[in-house]
């Protein structure tokens, strides 16, 4: 009623899509038929989830390069309970932990840095880092890995080919103790949440 929307069950509808795709990339178009509305009403319907921050809309980051996705934003929900609600998920499998602590960590990361504008990247080859901040001029990127060594770092390296300069993180939940790796020349931190978030607001 606060929105003046029309079609409840369509609002309804487009926001358990929303929360059962959480983390993945907002395509409009996906959601108009499921819906049974128009994209530009999709569009409103996400500007609403965004404004009562039952989602997260977290736009990607990019100097407007050809290579770089620069429009499409991924949508996160707001609670990982209604998530795995959504999914239909009873138990917590190991392959599902990696996925939640992103939501985790992101939820983590606007409580305590107090800002929305935290950003993605991807580039046109599929290469992705989760979560980019800007500290000053240098982009920090963000990798959340549940296991540490599960870390690869292709995604972070392309990413890097173009932004030289900037820390790049590592947060994992298995990691008690900061430590630093070197990877050919790109120097990345591994960290447990508390410890990140302290680096953060140093």
């Amino acid at each position: 009623e606060l929105f003046r929307l029309e079609r409840r069950y369509s609002f309804l509808k487009f926001t358990e899509l929303i929360f059962s795709q959480s983390g993945g990339i907002f395509e409009a178009t996906r959601f108009s038929r499921p819906c049974e509305v128009s994209r530009t009403t999709i569009t409103n319907y996400l500007s609403v989830l965004e404004a009562t921050y039952l989602a997260h809309v977290i736009r990607p980051f990019s100097t407007y390069r050809p290579t770089e996705i620069i429009s499409a934003p991924k949508i996160y929900a707001f609670d990982t309970g209604f998530v795995c609600h959504y999914r239909g998920w009873h138990e917590i499998r190991t392959e599902d932990l990696g996925y939640l602590w992103e939501h985790f960590v992101l939820n983590e990361l606007f409580a305590h840095l107090q800002k929305r504008d935290i950003r993605y990247w991807r580039d046109k080859q599929g290469h992705e880092v989760d979560f980019i901040l800007l500290k000053g001029a240098k982009p920090v990127a963000i990798e959340c890995k549940w296991n540490a060594e599960e870390f690869e770092i292709k995604n972070l390296r392309a990413f890097r080919r173009i932004y030289q300069e900037g820390e790049n993180l590592v947060v994992a939940e298995n990691v008690t103790k900061p430590y630093l790796k070197d990877y050919e020349g790109i120097k990345v931190r591994f960290l447990s949440l508390e410890e990140m978030i302290r680096f953060l607001l140093a």
